[in-house]
């Protein structure tokens, strides 16, 4: 069995452990930025109707996701915690029990959504082009959900085991593919050279399937790699067992607080763009672009954020509660830097940031608008982003849940809706009332972490 890397090596300063973790976390994800970067643009190379249709049901895609994520922090935070207290077998245990309750898990939310992806782009667009484009697009995300359940829950254990490199070269192989069966699947034809190949031409509908195939070949390799390595956390050698239920009401005490918080968040931004949707396509896919741009600027901070869960979660489960303050500070610290970077830099190069994946004029001009006031807030975006990775791996999973329900429901949506009914602002109001969430959540979060009362939350439910 693979030796653990020694996280808790305290002649290592926090720093140089927290950039270890997390510069693989980011590169990955920057690798995930850049590939939907080139699938908005190839998508949007067939106008502003498919950007539209691709737009509608991605709320409900961040909600399934979140669902997901939520899923592997309940398994992976236990599993960490035994890591860093040395309980190596049950930490391949609660890996095991994790991995028999993802096939039902991911089986129940395909035949779900299958059914939502029909009835949910009626309810938010308003065009039919856009309605039938984003149902079939949807359909074929949905049929992906259990091997996409998969990889992010088998690559959420590998990172939270300290092994942050094979999640960036499975999940970078993940981007190539589906870059290569994208360009398939859209594209009636391809001209290389003096020559023209004749592709698929599935428009909006190939890019799903193109996302759904990579991620299935993804997944097979990461359980391959899980199932037969020789990694800490490896099955190789592991004596199968029955479903243990302390594992699971463990698992469930801390998954379920992610789940609503993503949930809430997630049923909020449906509403959200539903709101947008009336505001017509120009706007919709404005909105849709601006939010993928933006994505850029979660990378520091989301790397930051899964090192301090890792790092809190093995100094508590090995009882150092002022190690873990440490890992906490430098992470906050560092994360919030980087995040206030990225939001000059999302300032100064929205225009160029859009035009990379549409050539409308007027859904560039307003993309640029909103991106600009969102920036401002970046730094408090990053403030929360970071606490929220300190409190899961601290075990305090409510903390984060409550915070996002207040800041959606009641600041972001009823500030969207009035200042989209009573005032001419239109998407720029729509974008405002997000931003002074975003800021607001941060200040909580900011106050929140520095009682520190997270270090006493730390405690697996029996």
């Amino acid at each position: 069995m693979k030796q653990q890397t020694n996280l808790l090596d305290q002649s290592r300063p926090p720093w140089a452990v927290i950039i270890a973790l997390a510069w693989p976390t980011i590169a990955e994800q920057l690798l995930q930025v850049m590939v939907t970067f080139v699938d908005s643009a190839m998508v949007g190379s067939l106008g502003a109707s498919a950007t539209a249709s691709v737009s509608v049901p991605t709320s409900t895609i961040w909600l399934v996701n979140g669902w997901m994520n939520a899923f592997a922090i309940g398994f992976g935070v236990l599993m960490a915690r035994s890591l860093g207290g040395g309980q190596g077998e049950r930490a391949r245990k609660i890996v095991y029990q994790s991995l028999l309750t993802a096939l039902p898990f991911g089986i129940l939310l395909t035949v779900v959504f299958i059914q939502v992806a029909q009835i949910l782009p009626p309810w938010i667009a308003e065009e039919q082009e856009v309605i039938t484009q984003a149902q079939a697009y949807y359909h074929y995300i949905a049929i992906g959900y259990l091997p996409n359940l998969l990889m992010i829950l088998i690559s959420s254990h590998l990172r939270l085991s300290g092994d942050a490199k094979t999640p960036l070269f499975l999940n970078g192989l993940n981007n190539i593919l589906n870059v290569i069966f994208n360009t398939i699947f859209i594209f009636s034809e391809i001209t290389i050279g003096s020559f023209t190949v004749p592709l698929l031409g599935l428009g909006v509908k190939g890019a799903a399937m193109a996302t759904t195939l990579a991620c299935t070949i993804t997944a097979l390799l990461l359980l391959f790699i899980l199932l037969r390595s020789n990694k800490v956390i490896s099955l190789k050698n592991f004596h199968r067992s029955s479903w243990e239920r302390s594992i699971q009401r463990s698992a469930l005490s801390l998954g379920l607080p992610v789940a609503l918080e993503r949930t809430t968040l997630s049923v909020g931004q449906i509403l959200y763009t539903k709101l947008i949707g009336t505001l017509g396509t120009t706007a919709l896919a404005a909105h849709f672009l601006a939010n993928t741009a933006e994505s850029i600027t979660y990378l520091p901070s989301s790397g930051f954020s899964t090192a301090a869960t890792t790092l809190v979660a093995h100094s508590l489960g090995s009882k150092d509660k002022a190690l873990a303050r440490r890992f906490g500070d430098t992470s906050l610290l560092l994360g919030t830097l980087f995040m206030s970077a990225m939001g000059v830099v999302l300032y100064l190069f929205a225009s160029s940031i859009l035009s990379l994946f549409t050539s409308d004029g007027a859904v560039i001009a307003l993309g640029t608008r909103v991106l600009r006031i969102e920036a401002f807030a970046q730094p408090a975006f990053g403030l929360s982003m970071l606490a929220f990775g300190v409190f899961r791996g601290a075990g305090n999973t409510k903390g984060p849940f409550f915070i996002s329900l207040a800041g959606m429901w009641l600041l972001r949506l009823p500030m969207a809706w009035a200042l989209l009914h009573y005032t001419a602002l239109g998407l720029l109001g729509v974008w405002m009332a997000m931003a002074s969430d975003i800021t607001l959540r941060g200040i909580i979060c900011l106050i929140s972490y520095r009682r520190y009362r997270w270090l006493d939350s730390y405690r697996e439910q029996s």
